[in-house]
C-alpha cells in the first residue's frame, strides 16, 4: 500500500475554503463573509447584496442596509417557525407561484429569469422571498383564524360610519354567468385574431339565451363554454360590472381579445341581491387587512425575541 504525506494547507487557504463550504458552490466569487447568524444560519453579504438589489428594483427607491438585513433575518425566522408547525412548501409550490408572477406580468417565467439575471438578480433570491411570504400567511390565517375573521356587526357599523350604502337595493346584484372562448392559437397573425372577433360579434346577435349559447358553442370548433359561475357586484371589477349590468339576460357580453382569444360571458341570470355590497367588500377587507397586518406583527415580533441572532 502505497502513503503519501498529508499536504499542507495555509491558514488563509483555509479559510477560503471553509467559506465555499459555508456557501455551498464552487466559485470564489460567491464566497462572501457572514453577516449574521440566525439560528446556526448565516445571512452573508452576498445575500444582502442580491436582497437589495430586489428591493431596489421593486421599489425605484434607495435601499438601507439595514433594512435590508432585518427583512432577511425576519424571513428566516419565519421559515423556521413555519417548519415548527409543518408549513415547508415544496420547490414546486415556489416554482408555481413564480410562474403566477410571470404570468400576472403577461410575460413567461423564463423570461422573467432573464429580467432578473439582466440586473444582476438570481432568481432564487426573489424565490427565497416568495417562499417566506407563503409560509407566514398560512401561518398567521391558519393560527389566528378565528381572531382574523370580521362579523357583520363591525362591518355594517363600520358602514354606517363612513356615511352608509346607497341605494343598497339596486346597487348589488347577484350574476349568473358562462365565460365562452373563441380559441385563437398563439402566434396568430392579426388578420386570424381580427376574423374571430368579427366571428364573435355576429354570434351575439345569434344567442338569446343560455341554452342556446350552450348547444352553440359545445359543438363548435375550437370554441369552449365553460361551467356556470355565480359572483356578487363586490365580487366583480366595476368595468365588468357596468358591462354586466347593460347586457340583456341571455345574450353575450362584447367580446375581448385575451391569451386565449376571444373571449365573452353569457349572461343567464341577474338579480338583486343584499348579501353583500362592493362598499361592504371594500370596508370588510380593509378591516381584514388591520386585522392581519396587527397579529402578523405581533406574532413576527415573538418569534424574533426567542431566535438567536448573532451579528458578525
Amino acid at each position: 500500500m502505497t502513503t503519501t504525506s498529508p499536504l499542507r494547507l495555509s491558514p488563509r487557504i483555509l479559510g477560503c475554503v471553509a467559506a465555499l463550504l459555508l456557501m455551498g458552490c464552487g466559485s470564489p466569487l460567491h464566497a462572501q463573509t457572514v453577516a449574521v447568524m440566525v439560528n446556526g444560519e448565516p445571512i452573508t453579504n452576498y445575500d444582502i447584496e442580491q436582497r437589495s438589489k430586489l428591493d431596489f428594483l421593486s421599489t425605484h427607491k434607495p435601499v438601507v442596509r439595514q433594512q435590508v438585513i432585518d427583512e432577511l433575518i425576519d424571513e428566516k425566522v419565519k421559515i423556521k417557525e413555519g417548519k415548527k408547525f409543518g408549513v415547508e412548501p415544496t420547490a414546486s409550490d415556489v416554482d408555481q407561484s413564480f410562474a403566477a408572477m410571470s404570468s400576472r406580468m403577461r410575460i413567461t417565467p423564463e423570461q422573467l429569469t432573464k429580467s432578473l439575471e439582466s440586473q444582476g438578480i438570481r432568481p432564487d433570491t426573489l424565490k427565497d422571498r416568495m417562499k417566506a411570504e407563503m409560509v407566514w400567511t398560512s401561518l398567521v390565517r391558519g393560527r389566528f383564524k378565528e381572531s382574523l375573521q370580521v362579523g357583520e356587526k363591525e362591518v355594517a357599523a363600520a358602514v354606517q360610519v363612513s356615511g352608509g350604502d346607497e341605494k343598497p337595493e339596486a346597487e348589488s346584484f347577484e350574476y349568473k354567468m358562462q365565460p365562452i372562448v373563441l380559441i385563437v392559437p398563439r402566434g396568430s397573425a392579426p388578420a386570424a385574431v381580427e376574423a374571430r372577433q368579427k366571428e364573435a360579434e355576429a354570434l351575439r346577435s345569434r344567442v338569446q339565451t343560455c341554452d342556446e349559447a350552450n348547444a352553440f358553442f359545445k359543438s363548435m370548433q375550437n370554441a369552449a363554454i365553460r361551467e356556470p359561475v355565480t359572483k356578487t357586484s363586490a365580487d366583480i371589477p366595476p368595468v365588468l360590472r357596468q358591462v354586466l349590468d347593460s347586457t340583456p339576460i341571455g345574450h353575450l357580453t362584447p367580446p375581448e381579445i385575451t391569451k386565449q382569444g376571444v373571449e365573452m360571458v353569457a349572461l343567464c341570470g341577474r338579480k338583486p341581491t343584499t348579501v353583500d355590497t362592493p362598499k361592504k367588500k371594500e370596508i370588510r377587507d380593509k378591516m381584514y387587512a388591520e386585522k392581519y397586518e396587527a397579529k402578523s406583527k405581533w406574532y413576527l415580533q415573538e418569534c424574533r425575541k426567542a431566535a438567536m441572532i448573532e451579528y458578525r
